[in-house]
Order: C-alpha cells, then structure tokens, then sequence
C-alpha cells in the first residue's frame, strides 16, 4: 500500500514537472502581432447619465438594492454599488424583461458569470455599470444571485 502511494506521488510529480522546456520551439512574445492581443476587459466610461444603485446587507440587515424601483430614461446607466454585505451582484430575471433586451443587456455587461449575470463584487465601494443605451424600453426585474432567496430584487423601468 506504502509503495502504491509513493509511485503515485512520484508519478504526479513528474507529469507537474513536464521533463522539458516545452516553450523552447514557441515563438518569442514579441513576435505574436498586435492585432491578435485580446482585448482590455476594462469597460469604457458611460457615455450618458449615470444612476447609482446601492447593494446592503450583512448578517444583521436585509439584503436589499436602495432603490428597490427606478425609472431611467434610455441610453442611462445603471451603476451598481456593493456598500456592504457583499458579495454582490446585479441578475436579470430572462423571462421579465422586455422583448429584445436580452441581446442588448448582456452586450452591456462586462465581464459576465452567466447569461444576464453580472460579476460578484466582494469589496465595499465596488461597482458594476450596466448600460441601457439601445435597450427595448419596459421594466427589467432582477436580482443578486447571491442573495435571492432573501428577496433582494429590483425593478428597472425604462422610459422616455
């Protein structure tokens, strides 16, 4: 038994090794050409007015956004702030938004977990931006992934 689990030992710790330089025929960095470097996951600032969106809760509070309801006008952005209690996140809810939109919101949401999912935000004063610019006008129900169960939702109507 000793020696079964000693082989398997050595044995993954030669396939961690690799036993060679496998970079030695690639190609330097330098040489891969600009164009093909992904792009900066950093989104760009908001072109139109921002409307900031608090995320509370921690053992001792309820988990909620502040506000639970707005109304923006399109081409706004929605600026989702993790005051406290995180982790974090702005969901929307597929079947309770606007015909159209799910193409648009999840092409304003930057970096993603899922389909209509932002990121999680850990830290105090993190945010997440999403933009309603180009977006069907309707009301767009959503939640914190995490916190859902505690009924932390928020409805987003957008109207001229």
């Amino acid at each position: 038994m000793r020696l079964t689990a000693l082989a398997v030992l050595v044995a993954l710790g030669a396939a961690a090794c690799g036993g060679g330089d496998k970079n030695a025929n690639a190609a330097p960095a330098a040489a891969t050409p600009a164009a093909s470097t992904p792009a900066a996951t950093t989104p760009a600032a908001p072109a139109g007015p921002v409307v900031e969106v608090k995320m509370t809760g921690n053992g001792t509070s309820q988990a909620s956004f502040e506000p639970k309801t707005l109304t923006i006008a399109p081409g706004t952005t929605v600026r989702f702030i993790n005051v406290v209690g995180g982790p974090h996140n702005i969901s929307f809810f597929k079947d309770s938004i606007p015909a159209g939109a799910e193409a648009v919101l999840n092409a304003a949401m930057a970096n993603r977990i899922d389909n209509l999912e932002g990121s999680l935000l850990v830290n105090a004063n993190d945010h997440y931006d999403v933009s309603f610019a180009g977006a069907p006008e309707g009301t767009y129900k959503g939640f914190c992934l995490p916190h859902q169960a505690l009924g932390m939702k928020i409805a987003i109507t957008v109207k001229k």
